[in-house]
């Protein structure tokens, strides 16, 4: 047992959480994403049983967001043919945790086309995959220094 620690977050996660560096990237991941596919070069975690903004709450009270970059956690943008019609209130939540963390607040998030944001979840040292049900809930957060 550890004192501080959220007791979400398995001790698979904080070891990978503690291997990473300065300016790894990681997913959480809705239960729609293609982690396994996407993650075929990356650590991947299932915590199926949870969703994103508990585990990004959890993370970002040992992980510090980049400073050095003006966008450290990154959205996938909506579909064009979902513009005005996919409701995405979890950003909000998103928003408000982030803030929480991070004295950038809402500044510290920027969207990403679709397609984009799968070529840059490909690169990332570590995909958690959620049973998120939101869709276009993912999102992507680079290392700081701690």
């Amino acid at each position: 047992m550890l004192k501080g620690i959220p007791k979400i977050l398995p001790p698979e996660l904080l070891k990978v959480l503690c291997e990473m560096g300065h300016s790894d990237r990681l997913v959480i991941a809705d239960g729609n994403f293609p982690s396994e596919s996407m993650g075929k070069s990356a650590k991947v975690i299932r915590m199926d049983g949870h969703g994103v903004p508990e585990i990004l709450d959890a993370i970002l009270t040992v992980f510090p967001l980049d400073s050095y970059v003006d966008s450290p956690a990154v959205l996938m943008e909506l579909m064009d043919q979902d513009k005005g019609k996919v409701e995405t209130p979890i950003w909000d939540t998103y928003a408000e945790i982030v803030a929480k963390h991070d004295p950038r607040g809402k500044a510290a998030i920027a969207n990403i086309d679709r397609f984009k944001f799968y070529d840059e979840a490909k690169e990332c040292y570590c995909i958690i995959a959620t049973g998120e049900s939101a869709i276009y809930a993912n999102i992507m957060l680079q290392k700081g220094v701690v």
